[in-house]
């Protein structure tokens, strides 16, 4: 599929917008920080809304049209997607159900397969809420590190379940898909195995596929249900990262056909969380909003070149393999000698906010993430500032 361009000059919605009118934002990513620091945490992107979505909520307003959630308009825009963009005909409206977010969406699907006290196997390092909420659930996190290459290991995820399947309990496994912060795209053939090794030891699998439509030039998504074994997982998607949707709540969570009778004992009062100005947004996002994403694609692709060289240029030491998908960069900065957590040193002393490492679990220490969703002049200022505070 060809990329195109967001408006007639050829200017992407990352260069869009000025330092200036993105200080003027209230979210988290633009508040949290004092405004001589320069945010590339949280993941929110730099860019205008896009335009089928202002219109759609703007025509909502316009009719009062405020209430209550209704209907599957969002589910079958997000079937209509995957069709369009992964292949995907294993999308079927009826068994899906409206949530509140991802995040919220995982912690009711944990509570349908498992009880407290049951282990949750995540691959790490990986997304900090992961180890938060299953904290405050009361299930136990089983660590399956990543290989060095970032990817899925098989081996160290099958002895995770050996580990995690012990008892009389009901283990889960929280797939990261695409990989939050490392972007790994997981291949058909690995999440094949994962299935296969899941259904083996007894194990049912919890896609997180938050970022599936964010993938690099020529890599492709797979749906973790489109894969043989996965028909009994369950997915939870939405069009939040990929359309900067994060403050109009609403995602799905997907059943495969063998989940479907654990997705219809989900409680209807969850259903109630979600905004209804959100899954207006998000439909009109699938439906109308591609063009505007291929764009936001290009100029990730554009992003992730800059980056690389302008660490080989400026920050040799750091080490760092541009993502196959997400919009996030996880650079290795032990080379650098600036401590655990060198995140603290980069906002302390160059005035750069990136997230630590350290909470992201086991192979977070010494790495910072990077968010890439912006302009490439605050990309470029970024990486001066960083060298900057070098010792």
């Amino acid at each position: 599929m060809t990329r195109g361009t967001f408006a007639a000059d050829g200017t992407g919605p990352l260069s869009r917008l000025t330092l200036t009118q993105l200080r003027r934002r209230t979210s988290m990513k633009w508040r949290t920080y004092p405004e001589d620091v320069l945010p590339l945490w949280v993941a929110e992107m730099d860019v205008p809304l896009a335009e089928p979505v202002a219109r759609a909520i703007t025509d909502a307003v316009a009719l009062g049209d405020t209430g209550y959630p209704a209907g599957t308009a969002y589910a079958e825009a997000l079937a209509r997607f995957a069709r369009a963009r992964w292949g995907w005909d294993g999308l079927a409206v009826e068994r899906t159900a409206i949530v509140p977010d991802v995040m919220l969406g995982i912690v009711e699907m944990i509570k349908l397969l498992s009880g407290p006290g049951d282990p949750v196997v995540v691959n790490c390092p990986v997304y900090p809420p992961f180890y938060q909420f299953m904290g405050s659930m009361g299930r136990p996190v089983v660590e399956a590190p990543l290989d060095p290459h970032g990817r899925i290991d098989l081996t160290a995820l099958e002895d995770a379940f050996r580990r995690a399947s012990r008892g009389t309990g009901r283990p889960v496994y929280l797939l990261c898909s695409p990989h939050n912060p490392t972007g790994t795209v997981h291949t058909a053939a690995e999440l094949t195995e994962v299935a296969r090794l899941a259904r083996t030891h007894g194990v049912r699998v919890v896609a997180d596929e938050i970022h599936a439509p964010i993938v690099a030039s020529g890599v492709s998504f797979v749906p973790y249900q489109s894969v043989p074994g996965g028909q009994d997982g369950i997915s939870l998607m939405s069009a939040s990262k990929a359309w900067n949707l994060a403050g109009l709540k609403a995602a799905l969570a997907v059943a495969g056909p063998e989940a479907a009778g654990d997705l219809a004992r989900l409680p209807e009062e969850v259903s109630h969380g979600p905004s209804h100005l959100g899954i207006i947004a998000h439909t009109a996002a699938l439906d109308e909003g591609g063009n505007w994403l291929d764009a936001v694609l290009s100029g990730l692709d554009d992003n992730r070149r800059l980056l690389a060289g302008l660490l080989a240029e400026h920050l040799p030491a750091v080490r760092h393999s541009p993502a196959q998908g997400t919009y996030l960069a996880w650079l290795d900065c032990r080379g650098l000698g600036l401590g655990d957590d060198p995140a603290a040193v980069f906002l302390d002393r160059g005035r750069v906010a990136l997230n630590s490492g350290t909470p992201f679990g086991t192979g977070g220490t010494g790495f910072v993430r990077m968010n890439l969703a912006t302009s490439p002049d605050l990309i470029t200022e970024a990486v001066r500032r960083m060298t900057a505070a070098l010792p």
